[in-house]
């Protein structure tokens, strides 16, 4: 990236400054992909050495982990293809928050979390019955929202019509890291 930017400054060639950027443009999604990636392995690193990164065939234990006796947790998990290991870390980890917040939040006696294909996207959705007021975006829900617009997704959260709180994300299968600053 290095040389393909010290290039572009010093011809001022405009085709070749673009074809210069865009090669930048590549080179560095692909870097940013392979460092989350690279990351993810790193922070699940224990005293036994490096654990493999939690995804969707850890999801029902963390159902059946974040169930308790006032709380009914169910899980409807489609068929869904090998997930790459970001997107697969992030449905974990979507889940895993939106979980603890029904837990904490929502005064809610069940909830729902369903994963399933769509086209080119994974759908993650945690629905709840409770009866928590939605108040300002605590680091959670941030949190939630920057890991799927960090892969080209998105997320949403809000009351249901019906009662209840709703987390719905779509990640791409594909996944394709938004710089810094960028808005998807």
């Amino acid at each position: 990236m290095n040389v393909q930017a010290s290039a572009a400054l010093h011809r001022p060639d405009p085709t070749r400054s673009e074809q210069a950027l865009t090669a930048i443009k590549q080179t560095s999604k692909e870097t940013l992909r392979e460092l989350r990636a690279t990351l993810g392995v790193l922070r699940q690193e224990g005293a036994a050495g490096v654990v493999a990164a939690p995804g969707l065939t850890r999801l029902r234990e963390l159902v059946t982990t974040a169930g308790r006796a006032e709380l009914e947790i169910r899980a409807e998990l489609a068929e869904t293809r090998s997930l790459p290991p970001e997107v697969d870390l992030a449905v974990y980890r979507i889940v895993q928050e939106a979980l603890t917040n029904v837990a904490r939040h929502a005064g809610a006696t069940a909830a729902v979390v369903r994963v399933r294909p769509d086209q080119d996207d994974v759908l993650v959705e945690v629905e709840d019955d409770g009866t928590g007021q939605p108040g300002a975006p605590g680091s959670g829900i941030i949190g939630m929202r920057e890991r799927a617009r960090a892969l080209g997704g998105s997320l949403t959260t809000g009351p249901q019509p019906g009662g209840g709180f709703r987390v719905s994300a779509r990640l791409p299968l594909r996944p394709e890291p938004t710089p810094a600053g960028e808005q998807p």
